[in-house]
This record gives C-alpha cells, structure tokens and sequence, in this order.
C-alpha cells in the first residue's frame, strides 16, 4: 500500500505538470457561451490564452489538482490494486471492476478539486493581467466557495463526476493491462519504456472517450453561475438545454484539446508509476536475496 502511495504521487505529477495546458483549454472551449465564442478552435483557444494572459495562463487552477494529488492517486493506486487481490483472480472483468471501484471512490477529492480548477480556470478570461481576482488560490477558492453556498457548493457535480470517473477508470486500468500484455512489457526488454508510453498513453484516451459527453456537463455544471445568473438546474436539465440551443455537437467541444492531453499525460503517469514500482521492487527483493521479475501488472499495483 506504501509502495501504491508513493508511485501514484510521482505519476501524478508527472501527469499534471505535462497535460494541465490542455485541460485549460478544454475546459475554456467547453463552457464558453455559443452566442459569443471567444474561440474557433483548440488551436486558436491557446495561442489567445497565450498572446492575452501569457504562459502562465494555460497552468491557471493547476494548484487544485496538485493539491488533491497526494490523496487522489492513493486512492486510485490503492484501492485498484487492493480490489483485484480482493477479487482473487486477474481477468478482464476484474480489472474493469477494480478500476472502478477506484474511479467511485476518489470522486469524493476528485469533484471539490475539479470545481476549484475550473473555477480558477475561467478566472480572468482574456485578460493578460486580471483586474480583479474571486480567489487568489484554489484553496482560497474552496472556501468561499463553502461560505457561500456551503458543503453542497463545494460538492456541485458530484453525480456527474461519479458517473463519469466510474466506468472511465474501469476502461482506464482494462486498456493498460491488456496493452502490456500484449505488447509484452518485461522488466528486461530494452524497449520497455516505449511501450509502457504506448500503453498508458492509449489507455488514456480509451478511458475519455468511454464518458467525455458527461464530462462536458459536468464542466457545464461546475462553472455554472459564474459571472452570471445560472442556467441550470441539474443535470437532465443541462443535457437538455445544451442540446436544444448547441446540438450534438456539444458533447465533444474539447475534445480535440482533450485526447492531445490524454495521450501525454497517461503516458507520463502509467509509464512513471510503472518504472518506479520496478525500480523499487527490485531494490527490495536484492536487500532480501530475492529472485523475480522486477514489473508487474496493473493487478499488482
């Protein structure tokens, strides 16, 4: 559990610190108003955020995943990895099941995280150096988020969160293990880390493409009321809106801006976790004079 812990904090931040440019810009495309699109495109949408609000604008709100990030990937690492011992047996199933039972129960940092992130995200639209900030931090963000709206507040999109990281993690840690199998990730292939980018990078995009039309609305709720009067008044309501105003089509702003960050940024995080799991392992079983393959699995992590 110690040895989960700790790979999940390193992948992590590897993940985040490649891909959070990117989430910036899809969340940005996602939310903006349809009447008046500050965007054309993913392209466009970076290189304005970019020439208005410099660099540092693509990493606005990246201290909210940083900061949940510790817990986060325990959780994830954790109970996936605890769930398919529990389970007995390593079968496609299993690991789909395992994979989201860790989906389910991270939702609980997951969503306050993500509403501080987007918040922080749609803060100072357009402006190179913003006028006046609601928050000067995410941590800052989540509490007058509390004050004025209370536990329900920091909690706005929790369904659509849970219905979104469940079954994407089960296709999340699926698509890994059976990449590596197949692609034959041994501790002594000299090609181990290409593979492991290929697989974890795939698995990334596997996994936003199971659920991405939920995270659209989930975006929509988050952000809802921001600047303005909200709009909607669950989630049924904002499916239905959406799609009467913006058509289908709705369902996959971002998502160009989305899959160029999955790939990276999986690859980075499952690539990490699973190079310091070898490392670490080996190191154990030489102090104890054991023999053994170095990598495993994702059942093992």
């Amino acid at each position: 559990m110690a040895l989960d812990f700790l790979a999940g904090c390193v992948g992590g931040a590897a993940g985040v610190l490649v891909g959070h440019p990117f989430d910036t810009v899809k969340v940005r495309l996602q939310v903006q108003h349809v009447e008046r699109p500050l965007y054309r495109g993913t392209l466009h949408c970076f290189q304005s955020i970019v020439k208005q609000e410099s660099a540092f604008g693509l990493y606005k709100g990246i201290g909210s995943p940083m900061m949940g990030l510790t817990f986060i990937n325990a959780l994830v690492f954790g109970v996936q990895g605890n769930t398919i011992r529990a389970l007995g047996k390593d079968t496609p199933l299993n690991q789909f099941l395992a994979g989201s039972a860790a989906g389910a129960i991270q939702c609980v940092i997951c969503c306050p995280m993500e509403l501080a992130k987007t918040r922080m995200q749609l803060q100072g639209t357009g402006e190179y150096k913003s006028r006046s900030k609601n928050y000067k931090n995410s941590l800052d963000c989540l509490v007058k988020i509390y004050q004025k709206e209370g536990l329900k507040g920091i909690n706005r999109g929790m369904v659509s969160t849970f219905l979104r990281e469940t079954p994407s993690f089960g296709f999340y840690f699926l698509t890994y293990d059976y990449l590596t199998r197949y692609l034959g990730c041994e501790a002594e292939d000299s090609y181990i880390i290409p593979k492991l980018l290929l697989a974890g990078g795939m698995s990334g995009i596997v996994s936003w493409l199971s659920t991405y039309p939920v995270d659209v609305i989930k975006s929509r709720l988050q952000a809802d009321g921001v600047g303005e009067a909200r709009q909607y008044s669950g989630i049924l309501d904002c499916v239905r809106k959406s799609y009467y105003h913006e058509g289908w089509r709705v369902f996959t702003r971002g998502l160009t801006s989305t899959l160029l960050r999955a790939f990276p940024v999986n690859a980075a995080t499952f690539a990490t976790v699973t190079v310091f799991l070898m490392y670490m392992r080996s190191e154990k079983n030489l102090s104890g004079c054991e023999a053994g393959p170095a990598i495993q699995q994702p059942s093992s992590l």
